[in-house]
């Protein structure tokens, strides 16, 4: 049997200051979704949070590149799409 004099709840209340016409489109848009707008705030909130941690989550590594030199075989040309997928097909 669960004690409820110690049960810890994780979430937190706040107002928010919101504009009307954003509200009612977002309530509009939960109602449609069969969701809540705090669950709509909170989906909201974790992208915006997670989109600003990807950059710094690591360095992009190098790509290889080849030690070769010279460009492209003669006759293809580097700078047209059809030429290199031609090539590509040869």
């Amino acid at each position: 049997m669960l004690d409820t004099d110690f049960c810890i709840i994780a979430c937190m209340k706040t107002t928010l200051n919101l504009r009307d016409d954003l509200v009612a489109q977002a309530k509009a848009l939960a109602a449609k979704e069969s969701t809540t707008l705090t669950k709509m705030i909170e989906e909201g909130l974790a992208l915006r949070l997670r989109r600003r941690r990807a950059p710094s989550a690591g360095r992009l590594k190098d790509l290889p590149v080849s030690g070769r030199s010279g460009g492209v075989r003669s006759g293809v040309d580097g700078t047209s799409n059809r030429s290199l997928f031609d090539a590509a097909g040869e």
